[in-house]
């Protein structure tokens, strides 16, 4: 059976220690300071029909440097353009000798859709607003890399902020976290932090400011407005002033709490750059710890010892 990468809603906590210790054993290797050559031979086709930089890149990069060649292939300019489907684009690609697809698609579901028509490892870059895996997974693994052992999650209280509702980020890093034991706040605006989020296992405040001194990381997340219908802010400054990490605000927490966000950031609305750049930042160790984690799924699907 042809093995995937499409979600993190069931995964076990022993497979995400195993992409751990994978991702240390690249970490190096990630950030070009070795070479390494583990998929010599490989061939692995980014199919990005959604923008992205940080995934896109990263991938790429996470690709090469693991000894594999990588097509690199996007759905503007394309036949999809003139008529063709999605999973004639893809089996057309496929028939050019792939190894591995990595896929990002507005439409949830497409790249599952890619996975049950061929039999070939598909990797789920992000699809519409259904999960986000590697992101969730990366953003644990940085946590990890932080907190220096697994146990530790059991004791971790993390608060994500922002567009819940749109975001298959926070879907994935509630799974990841849930799994690992950890504890979960969702913060937001009611029109973007629905009740049924609960289900999740987690818990929900309408208010930052009330959880501050509780928690140990404050993931942000960007307001994904080409997403969204009018009226569910009523504008970016109050937006700012209700859920805007600040300076001000940072003097309520933790002396060590830790900042994230997947990025884009929209700098002055989800984080002032004063924290975006701060101490407490783990902003640009996510894209590091990204690469590294991208690698480790990369190796788990299509090395020679993945099972």
């Amino acid at each position: 059976m042809t093995k995937h990468f499409l979600e993190l809603q069931d995964i076990s906590p022993d497979k995400l220690v195993s992409y751990f210790t994978l991702a240390d054993e690249y970490y190096d290797a990630s950030q070009g300071k070795e070479s390494r050559d583990d998929l010599s031979g490989k061939t692995v086709a980014n199919l990005f029909f959604e923008d992205s930089t940080r995934t896109a890149n990263s991938f790429y990069l996470a690709g090469r440097r693991i000894g594999a060649s990588v097509l690199d292939f996007t759905g503007a300019g394309s036949s999809l353009s003139k008529g063709e489907t999605l999973l004639d684009t893809a089996r057309n690609i496929y028939a050019m000798g792939i190894d591995c697809f990595v896929v990002r698609h507005v439409s949830p579901g497409a790249p599952a859709m890619i996975a049950d028509a061929l039999d070939v490892p598909v990797i789920n870059a992000g699809d519409g607003a259904h999960e986000h895996p590697t992101q969730g997974l990366l953003d644990v693994y940085t946590m990890y890399r932080e907190l220096g052992a697994v146990e530790k999650f059991k004791g971790l209280t993390v608060a994500i902020v922002g567009d819940i509702l749109h975001s298959r980020v926070a879907r994935s890093l509630c799974f990841a976290l849930k799994t690992l034991g950890s504890r979960v706040i969702l913060v937001g605006p009611r029109t973007l932090v629905n009740k049924h989020f609960e289900a999740f296992g987690v818990e929900i405040s309408y208010s930052l400011d009330k959880v501050l001194a509780e928690v140990d990381v404050l993931y942000f997340l960007r307001l994904q407005r080409e997403r969204m219908s009018s009226g569910l802010v009523s504008s970016l400054k109050e937006y700012k002033f209700l859920y805007g990490m600040t300076q001000n605000r940072m003097a309520l927490c933790k002396d060590d709490v830790k900042i994230m966000h997947p990025g884009p950031i929209n700098r002055g609305v989800e984080i002032d750059p004063e924290v975006a750049d701060g101490p407490n930042s783990l902003i640009l160790k996510q894209v590091t710890c990204g690469m590294a984690s991208r690698m480790a799924v990369l190796y788990s699907l299509i090395g020679e010892k993945s099972d």
